[in-house]
């Protein structure tokens, strides 16, 4: 008689993703509160944590590297936000300078999005012991900003709206006075 293999048949990904088994796993995807970011994010902060010891790393985010500030505030990193904001904006009086921050956004945001979910993870594990209910309150106070969306996209337009106004009212308005000499 052969002996066959015991081997678990392959979980379909949404499967995996949509119910971590573990603790950590289930606090951070109740962190996250999007299935298809948390592989992303585990990854990430996997990067920021060597052996219990927190250190900065680089992780690349393209959403961080175009939506800077904006990218901190739709995560819930409130204070790095307020950094990245006035970097971006002593950085727009040097052209290349605001590159450098923007840059530079897209390389550490995610580990001050890393912070922000340790502080809160620690607060509430101090707070609650039932680990059912520490996952609740982390869905309940980690996740994201969905009225950042509408007011990053409001002002970029009311921006944009501003330049064209400001480039086209001129070459309409007929001059009142001629200068002739």
């Amino acid at each position: 008689m052969e002996e066959k293999e015991n081997t678990p048949q392959a979980e379909p990904a949404q499967a995996r993703t949509a119910a971590p088994s573990d603790y950590e796993d289930r606090m951070l995807e109740a962190f996250v509160q999007k299935p298809e970011k948390f592989q992303w994010y585990k990854n990430a902060f996997s990067k920021f944590n060597v052996n219990g010891v927190d250190r900065v790393a680089w992780v690349w985010s393209w959403w961080a590297f175009f939506g800077t500030f904006w990218f901190l505030l739709y995560r819930k990193a409130y204070l790095p936000a307020l950094g990245f904001f006035v970097a971006n904006v002593a950085a727009s009086f040097v052209p290349v300078l605001g590159l450098v921050v923007w840059i530079l956004t897209g390389g550490y945001a995610t580990y001050f999005v890393y912070k922000t979910y340790k502080a809160k993870k620690e607060e509430i594990e101090a707070k609650i012991e039932d680990p059912q209910k520490r996952i609740e309150t982390m869905r309940a106070v980690g996740g994201y900003n969905q009225w950042v969306v509408w007011l990053a996209v409001i002002l970029s337009a009311l921006w944009l709206l501003g330049i064209v106004a400001a480039i086209a009212i001129p070459q309409m308005v007929e001059p009142t006075q001629t200068l002739n000499p």
